[in-house]
């Protein structure tokens, strides 16, 4: 393609084809198959379902992935929560429904973003006062993970330990990023290279309200960005809520479809 025009169309095959199935889930614990479906349990108490597609299946096939999934989930004790991840392109006729009929709950949809990780690099500035750094240690990630529950007004009970123990695994596919004013952490963001892809993704993604239109996420983007560029990675995806798609759009990247979470809660 032109080196300044993003063919939107192929960003999304590669999407499919690099970042769907087990491929976008891997910290789970355990990943099971039925069907065309993937499985995934986490630390904390987490279940999430993903694929490639749904193998065509309508009707009474369609049915069945359903409840089955919705069983196996809810047959297991340490659940207590589980993300049904669907999204806008794909044909499935009938799936919201049938997710709600099993006690799936639709979440607001986010926009699946694609663009090339050069585009992200910027040169904008930090306010005064602001720094950025990558974080490991026990005490800075789960002051991130209150500030993120903080900036998103939703508890992600688990997410630290989850966290820590991905960093103490050995794996080298993941980095904490955060943004501090004043020692206290304001902005934060993950970065994730995808094994045997061209993609990194950018994920949790949260600005504290007061600390927004500053140009701290921006800034955060660009760093992880630049990592990604020294990991060889030269695509960058995220799922954007309504707060970071401008920021993300006037990096570069563009809308290839959108995704919207069902979520099961256990009680």
């Amino acid at each position: 393609m032109p080196d300044d025009v993003l063919d939107t169309a192929a960003l999304l095959t590669a999407y499919d084809a690099q970042l769907r199935g087990a491929a976008e889930i891997p910290s789970a614990e355990r990943l099971d198959r039925h069907g065309p479906l993937v499985w995934g349990r986490f630390a904390g108490g987490r279940g999430f379902v993903t694929y490639h597609d749904l193998g065509g299946a309508t009707g009474e096939a369609l049915r069945e992935l359903v409840a089955t999934t919705a069983d196996h989930y809810r047959s297991d004790p340490g659940i207590t929560r589980v993300e049904w991840k669907t999204r806008g392109h794909d044909h499935a006729p009938g799936l919201h429904d049938l997710l709600v009929e099993h006690g799936f709950e639709p979440d607001e949809p986010e926009t699946v973003m694609v663009g090339r990780t050069e585009d992200l690099v910027s040169d904008v500035s930090l306010p005064d006062g602001v720094s950025i750094r990558q974080v490991s240690e026990p005490d800075d990630v789960r002051r991130m993970c209150l500030m993120a529950d903080i900036a998103f007004g939703d508890e992600s009970p688990g997410m630290a330990e989850a966290l820590l123990s991905r960093l103490a695994s050995g794996r080298d596919d993941m980095e904490l990023w955060v943004a501090e004013a004043d020692d206290e952490i304001v902005s934060c963001g993950r970065l994730e290279p995808v094994d045997d892809s061209e993609f990194a993704g950018l994920w949790g993604g949260a600005t504290l309200e007061a600390w927004r239109s500053r140009g701290i996420y921006r800034v955060l983007t660009s760093e992880r960005a630049r990592s990604a560029l020294r990991r060889g990675r030269t695509l960058m995806n995220s799922d954007c809520t309504e707060f970071s798609r401008p920021i993300l759009e006037r990096a570069g990247m563009v809308k290839v479809t959108t995704t919207t979470p069902y979520e099961w809660r256990r009680g």
